[in-house]
């Protein structure tokens, strides 16, 4: 059996990590990039594909994996091996994303009242306001994992000069849909909570939806996320529309 480097050392990439008894973390970059990034969603498609009996979870961050298991069932030993033996099957860095992706077209306004940070964030970017929509909107963005809220996407990346720091203090209150940025990333909030990111815009799509027992979460790490500038009235005008406030939806094959 391969050794499995201890928590407390450096290993090399791809690096595995035991989580407690029953979990595994295994890791593509120390920091984002899109080949970490695609690793790690195309290999926990892969563990998916598999259906290891035993595994009961999978999931993926911005540049890891990871798989829970029943150790009543598997010993990290053997998830271990077959890991490992999983990882050399192929360049994870060189993989096309997951199958049978979506691409989410979302309706957006950055007028008034709904882009509150708008100028501060586009000036710290080095542009005046018209150029920071256009930036944000010119192009699709990946959903790079999920994480803070529940459905809540983490979408990137954005060009160097959009790596804006985090606010020193926190905004209060941001609502469900509003549009925030920070370190090169675009969020549409999945639920009204304080942030540190700057809002610049707003949308009426509702990345978490608790009463959809089949489909509460909207989005899935890889799809796409292309927001289209409205008009805040446009935008009033979805408010009731549906979850997706809106959106256009398509499959990537």
């Amino acid at each position: 059996m391969r050794r499995t480097m201890p928590a407390t050392e450096r290993a090399p990439l791809p690096r595995l990590t035991p989580l407690g008894l029953d979990g595994i973390l295994v890791t593509f970059g120390d920091t984002l990039s899109d080949p970490a990034n695609r690793a790690a969603l195309a290999f926990r498609a892969a563990i998916e594909e598999a259906a290891w009996d035993g595994v009961r979870e999978t999931a993926s961050s911005l540049c890891s994996a990871y798989l829970a298991f029943d150790p009543a069932r598997l010993s990290l030993a053997e998830v271990t091996e077959r890991v490992h033996d999983l990882l050399a099957r192929r360049d994870w860095s060189a993989e096309g994303l997951p199958a049978r992706r979506r691409r989410f077209v979302i309706p957006a306004s950055f007028e008034g009242d709904h882009a509150p940070q708008l100028a501060d964030a586009a000036k710290l970017a080095g542009l005046d306001p018209e150029e920071a929509v256009a930036q944000i909107c010119a192009r699709p963005l990946r959903a790079l994992a999920l994480g803070y809220a529940p459905g809540q996407a983490y979408l990137g990346s954005l060009p160097e000069h959009w790596d804006l720091a985090r606010q020193k203090d926190l905004t209060p209150t941001v609502k469900e849909g509003a549009v925030v940025t920070a370190v090169r990333q675009v969020i549409v909030f999945a639920s009204t909570s304080p942030t540190g990111w700057r809002q610049i815009g707003m949308t009426r799509f509702r990345c978490f939806r608790p009463e959809d027992a089949e489909t509460p979460i909207a989005l899935a790490p890889g799809d796409e996320v292309q927001l289209r500038p409205v008009s805040a009235a446009e935008l009033d005008d979805l408010a009731e529309s549906g979850p997706d406030g809106g959106a256009e939806v398509e499959v990537l094959e």
